[in-house]
């Protein structure tokens, strides 16, 4: 009988989710098991007063992509710092977004969160006169605000408001 090599899978990206305020413990950590990772950082200025105090802090709070061989993934459990790790499914499409993502880290230009809306997302506004109003996204590619529905009389009542007013619902 031959001697059967064990079959090391290759490497697979993984979404790290780790515990709150972790995540530069957690990329070290991966950095001293040499595995590959990326946590993007942006700056950020805090005011306090009249002093100004300017610090990186992760783009995507909580996560840190991580690419390693699935048999060893038991080693980003090796302290208490994640929650889960959550397999990368398409990587081609992740490897492009993730060069995007490093591209406008390095530009130096303010980025920030934006959630993800699509035509007909529903939302619930917070804050202003309409705080609480329910609605769906108009028209994301040309934003014009919500549209409160009035289903009796088969109507919908376009509202304008930014998107960093809105809340994402289930």
């Amino acid at each position: 009988m031959g001697q059967h090599l064990p079959d090391f899978a290759a490497p697979h990206w993984f979404v790290c989710h780790t515990k709150p305020r972790c995540e530069k413990k957690f990329d070290a950590l991966m950095g001293q098991e040499k595995f590959a990772r990326y946590l993007p950082l942006i700056q950020s200025v805090r005011r306090y007063g009249t002093r100004e105090k300017t610090f990186t802090k992760p783009l995507f709070p909580g996560y840190v992509f991580v690419q390693l061989e699935p048999e060893r993934k038991d080693r980003v459990y090796q302290q208490d710092l994640l929650v889960r790790a959550l397999p990368v499914a398409n990587e081609a499409v992740f490897l492009r977004q993730l060069e995007a993502v490093k591209t406008i880290c390095a530009s130096g230009l303010e980025a920030a969160l934006h959630p993800l809306m699509k035509k007909g997302t529903h939302v619930r506004v917070q804050g202003g006169p309409l705080h609480g109003l329910e609605g769906y996204v108009d028209d994301p590619a040309n934003p014009q605000g919500i549209v409160v529905s009035i289903d009796v009389l088969q109507q919908g009542l376009l509202v304008r408001l930014p998107f960093n007013t809105l809340q994402l619902l289930p």
